[in-house]
């Protein structure tokens, strides 16, 4: 049996699964592999604040607590890369070869977004106590407004048990975990290869500024290294990707 979701708890509404999780993990009730999915999520929490929007029991909306003691919180892009592969495998299995990481932790399918993801971390003492991981997934919802997004219903015309696949989702997340305590370079490598745009020209902006990139990899610590006329490096929350709807 897989440690991800070894407990998992079906919330009829909650604000944030996040939320909900991390409040376990502060009140010691929680332990690594400990999963809570949500039917409805009203305040869903996004990458730099932003809102997660998603139709009531439409989409995959669940929060993970583990316990990576074995990572120094300075390798925190390790878990992410790990996790991003874990949802990856799962998102591909079902869309296709089309699916892609875009730096440094959305799923792509084609240019159209289909997973986020949120990871908060507990440290103490410099020691990586917790982190809860928060992914919101695409399934079944086809209204997304004005935002730049698709569901596996959009991709393959059929409609998905929810629960089910939040099930299968912990098998892939497992797997990916596991292969992260034995090698965080081939985990790394993985994510590499997987990358949305590799080896292709894309628009970056930053500070009101755009300009134009290829996409050549990633460094040890997350950091994305373009190409820009000479090498540059990328760090996350520094810029933004233009991307054509």
């Amino acid at each position: 049996m897989h440690s991800f979701g070894r407990f998992l708890s079906i919330l009829d509404s909650v604000d944030s699964t996040n939320n909900y999780a991390m409040q376990k993990v502060h009140a010691r009730l929680a332990k690594h592999g400990d999963a809570w999915l949500a039917l409805q999520q009203t305040q869903g929490k996004g990458q730099r604040s932003k809102h997660w929007i998603t139709e009531p029991g439409q989409n995959i909306t669940i929060s993970f607590v583990t316990e990576p003691d074995f990572l120094r919180p300075d390798n925190s892009f390790h878990l992410i890369a790990a996790v991003a592969l874990g949802i990856y495998d799962f998102f591909k299995h079902y869309a296709g070869a089309e699916t892609r990481i875009k730096w440094p932790n959305d799923i792509y399918w084609r240019d159209r977004k289909t997973v986020g993801i949120l990871i908060e971390n507990v440290i103490r003492d410099k020691k990586w106590l917790y982190a809860v991981i928060g992914v919101g997934i695409n399934i079944n919802q086809t209204d997304f407004g004005a935002f730049n997004a698709t569901s596996l219903l959009c991709i393959t015309g059929k409609k998905y048990d929810v629960t089910t696949l939040a099930k299968e989702l912990c098998g892939f997340l497992d797997k990916r975990y596991e292969m992260l305590k034995s090698s965080a370079e081939a985990i790394l490598l993985d994510y590499q290869n997987a990358l949305y745009k590799l080896n292709e020209k894309v628009i970056f902006k930053k500070e009101n500024i755009t300009f134009e990139a290829e996409v050549l990899g990633i460094t040890n610590d997350g950091s994305l290294i373009v190409n820009a006329g000479e090498k540059m490096l990328l760090t996350w929350g520094s810029v933004e990707w233009v991307i054509e709807k």
